[in-house]
């Protein structure tokens, strides 16, 4: 069983896992709504405007953390003959709190202010935004594992 960190560091699948969360990303921007939503698009188009590629290359670089910390659900999903999508699905919140582990200490250490601000002003709501997203990035690595 080839493990997550290894299966993102082939180029090949590198580039579909990154754009697979970029598109995953845009794609749970768009379908939110009501306050919140506006609130989390506005945070979106923030990030996504600091500079061209700003958004791709932080994806990129939280790509291996993400990878080592999506592991142990990954394996536990493997020895339960299960796909990610459906274990992530179950375990949800408990994923959603190891990416957002990884994104915390990022925002703690930034030293772009607006950034800053931004993620701690949608932090309180993330656990729900994240874990939401969880089995459509389960399914990402269900099929970049079949590429495999």
């Amino acid at each position: 069983m080839i493990s997550l960190t290894d299966l993102f560091s082939q180029p090949e699948r590198h580039e579909r896992a990154l754009q697979g969360c970029l598109d995953l990303l845009d794609s749970e921007v768009a379908n939110k709504s009501g306050l919140s939503g506006l609130a989390i698009k506005g945070g979106y188009k923030l990030v996504s405007s600091v500079k061209p590629g700003f958004l791709r290359q932080l994806v990129a670089d939280l790509l291996p953390e993400f990878a080592a910390a999506l592991q142990p659900f990954w394996s536990q999903a493997q020895t339960e003959g299960r796909s990610a999508q459906a274990h992530f699905s179950q375990v949800g919140g408990q994923v959603a709190n190891a990416l957002l582990a990884i994104t915390d200490k990022r925002a703690e250490h930034t030293k772009l202010g607006a950034l800053k601000a931004t993620y701690a002003k949608l932090r309180p709501s993330a656990s729900r935004h994240v874990e939401a997203a969880v089995p459509g990035l389960g399914g990402l690595i269900d099929n970049l594992v079949r590429e495999a």
